[in-house]
């Protein structure tokens, strides 16, 4: 059995979602569809990104991977795809796989093609909507045993996001909010690994905006209700969270927000 997942900005309310659904299913039936989310904040790039690098490897070797964030559709943006570790990769090439590829391989061994044969598409081929007519059909094709040379001619490089790492100053370890999840919780791009540069090792403070939190805990509930907590999550960074409330809203912070750890 192959597997499909689907990362997009597109909503449940639309019909879009459904759309892809029935493009696979006409041309691999016996393809699992998995839903990673279709909740992404519109053309939210970073947010899809982070998202898909969170959970590419729950998944078994040979998945096909479609992530479509596409502020430049009908644009002259290409569409890519890339084979990297134990997976595909199909999405726009506007960064949203720089973490997922990332996380699966070193980036020399990636192999990145453009996909351009026109044979594995949808007809006809829709100015707006890439996800149904040229994303879709091609991660079908590849999930019935369509090569993977057969998308396209390789190419050099992808466009990759700037996701600067933390860096050491004289205030401390300053780092951002990289995503805010359900919750609430402000997950950084503080690594676990970046905390041992850290003069002492031990964190004794995490500032965002006028707020400082001084507990670094190793889960929610070591704070009492309604009060702010840092701890490493369970994609290995530090999170900023409230037990039993919202830190985003408590703390009034947002994706980019600068957080100093000392």
């Amino acid at each position: 059995m192959s597997f499909i997942t689907l990362t997009t900005d597109f909503g449940t309310r639309d019909w879009f979602v459904a759309a892809m659904k029935g493009v696979i299913a006409g041309i691999a039936p016996d393809a699992r569809v998995v839903d990673v989310t279709h909740e992404i904040g519109g053309q939210d790039v970073l947010a899809a990104a982070f998202v898909l690098a969170q959970c590419c490897r729950n998944f078994p070797p040979g998945t096909i991977h479609v992530a479509v964030v596409d502020p430049g559709v009908g644009s002259p943006r290409r569409a890519i795809a890339v084979k990297a570790g134990d997976y595909i990769f199909l999405s726009p090439d506007n960064g949203v796989l720089t973490l997922a590829v990332a996380a699966v391989c070193d980036r020399r061994s990636s192999e990145i093609r453009a996909i351009e044969n026109e044979r594995l598409f949808n007809r006809p081929v829709s100015r707006t909507f890439h996800g149904r007519d040229i994303f879709a059909p091609v991660a079908a094709h590849l999930a019935t045993g369509v090569a993977f040379e057969e998308v396209g001619p390789i190419i050099e490089d992808m466009v990759r996001l700037e996701t600067a790492e933390p860096k050491l100053t004289k205030k401390g370890l300053e780092g951002r909010v990289m995503f805010v999840d359900r919750f609430g919780n402000l997950i950084t791009n503080i690594e676990a690994r970046h905390l041992e540069q850290l003069p002492g090792g031990e964190p004794k403070s995490f500032r965002i905006g006028r707020h400082v939190i001084r507990k670094f805990g190793r889960f929610y509930a070591e704070a009492p209700p309604g009060k702010a907590i840092a701890l490493i999550g369970s994609s290995n960074r530090v999170e900023l969270c409230v037990n039993l409330g919202n830190a985003a809203k408590k703390l009034c912070a947002k994706p980019g927000d600068c957080v100093t750890v000392k």
